[in-house]
């Protein structure tokens, strides 16, 4: 197994997740989830994006850098893997449309239940002759996006509309503590394999690198193509940029049973952090802050 799961990440990282989806909840309200479902432009291109195309880039990529079989198979998984929780997040820090970026998540993790056992079928087939009965528990999925997604963004608005002054005052402390959850996992993703990271970033890092670029290259030029603004096209980049490597890893590890196939979704966690940092400071250069009136609903810019 290339990844080692210490109380740091299997116990810290879901409540500091918690806690700031609390934080990103205090910064939204009810009439900005209106906005995304009465304009589903975002949604519609985030949603296609990330459970069609991205595995096709993938596939696109291990034919193009002759990739091992294994490491072909767990580059597709972690391509028709649904961003993660940490997107949302990341959104947050670019100043991006966070609502856009919550439903995106919820709504590609629920169809990812049907598709990713599809992809991940199709590729062992194609790659490696093999063919195998992937099962995604439903169940699961929904009780894991209730607990860390939907609840404490619920508590985050409820606090903000019956407490606005206390939610105001709190947006920039959850931007620097996430900032600082982000880069602590970081530090330990890659200390947890340090006598490994050389081998294992010769291995997969070009093609995970790679992916998560054209992901967020693909999020940004397709979504103002389209007429998005730049809050919701940076949320589109961030939702196919940031994936859910814990589910990758999932499927690897417990379902396929192979420590070869999970190598991508691992350095895929790593690589990622960096290059949503990035998006973050990219955010923040063509995103005004927005100034609130006192007494008036929130919710970021939708300046194109």
């Amino acid at each position: 197994m290339p990844v080692e799961s210490g109380p740091l990440i299997s116990v810290g990282l879901p409540i500091a997740l918690f806690i700031i989806m609390i934080g990103i909840g205090m910064t939204l309200t009810a009439r900005e989830f209106h906005q995304v479902t009465v304009k589903p432009a975002g949604l519609i291109i985030g949603t296609i994006a990330q459970i069609l195309v991205m595995p096709a880039i993938a596939f696109a990529l291990c034919w193009l850098l002759a990739l091992p079989p294994e490491i072909a198979v767990g580059l597709v998984i972690i391509a028709a893997c649904p961003g993660g929780t940490t997107s949302n997040l990341f959104t947050l820090l670019a100043r991006g449309n966070v609502a856009l970026s919550i439903v995106l998540t919820v709504s590609a993790s629920l169809i990812t239940v049907m598709t990713l056992p599809v992809f991940t079928n199709y590729a062992l087939q194609f790659f490696i002759g093999a063919e195998r009965e992937i099962v995604l528990p439903f169940g699961r999925t929904i009780a894991m996006l209730s607990t860390i997604v939907l609840l404490p963004v619920v508590i985050g608005m409820v606090i903000k509309a019956l407490w606005p002054h206390m939610a105001s005052r709190a947006e920039g402390a959850v931007s620097v503590f996430g900032g600082l959850v982000l880069a602590v996992l970081v530090v330990a993703l890659v200390y947890g394999i340090r006598d490994r990271f050389p081998a294992l970033m010769a291995q997969a890092g070009p093609s995970a690198l790679l992916l998560n670029l054209l992901g967020v290259g693909l999020g940004l030029l397709c979504s103002r193509a389209c007429g998005l603004s730049r809050p919701q096209a940076l949320a589109v980049a961030t939702e196919l940029g940031i994936k859910n490597g814990t589910l990758g890893l999932m499927v690897t590890l417990s379902l396929l049973h192979s420590s070869e196939m999970s190598v991508p979704s691992a350095i895929y966690g790593i690589l990622m952090c960096p290059i949503g940092f990035l998006l973050a400071a990219y955010g923040r250069r063509v995103i005004p802050s927005v100034q609130k009136p006192a007494g008036a609903a929130g919710g970021l810019s939708e300046a194109g």
